[in-house]
């Protein structure tokens, strides 16, 4: 049996915090601001994988009222998630992401993010498909006040 979800997130860009997207620390002026490290990529990639294997979203696992998760590593939320979908007998096939943002600059990071989302789901980077877009100065992502990320995954029964 094959499955497949999506996820999408965003988060608004402040001064004052780190910014990590797709589980890389990227050099910006500002960051996302978010109960966790905010990394949208990650946060969409844990909704879609939960979804495909109908397990609610991110939210309902790791919670924004729960302290413990105050500040937590996104990658530790990403790997949890397949760890759940893991459990109900599922692997990744592959996942396919969107991130949106008019700065800074994605296209340099992509092939880190993707070992290191490889990593997180124990696939090879190759079946980890990222690509960066801008919205050509339209809406919030063009005004540079957030970012938003989408995924799609395709798990199947081992």
């Amino acid at each position: 049996m094959i499955r497949v979800g999506t996820g999408i997130d965003v988060h608004r860009l402040v001064e004052g915090r780190d910014l990590w997207i797709g589980g890389v620390k990227i050099a910006y002026s500002k960051g996302l601001l978010g109960h966790s490290d905010a990394d949208v990529a990650l946060h969409a990639l844990c909704d879609a994988l939960l979804g495909a294997a109908n397990l609610r979203d991110i939210g309902y696992h790791f919670p924004d009222t729960d302290p413990k998760y105050k500040g937590i590593d996104s990658k530790k939320l990403l790997a949890e998630s397949y760890r759940l979908v893991k459990e109900k007998g599922y692997k990744i096939v592959n996942a396919d992401m969107t991130i949106c943002a008019e700065q800074p600059k994605l296209n340099p990071h992509i092939p880190l993010m993707q070992e290191v989302i490889a990593k997180c789901l124990e696939c090879e980077a190759e079946y980890i498909s990222i690509k960066a877009t801008t919205t050509e100065k339209l809406g919030y992502t063009g005004r540079g006040e957030g970012i938003s990320a989408y995924a799609t995954v395709l798990i199947e029964k081992e």
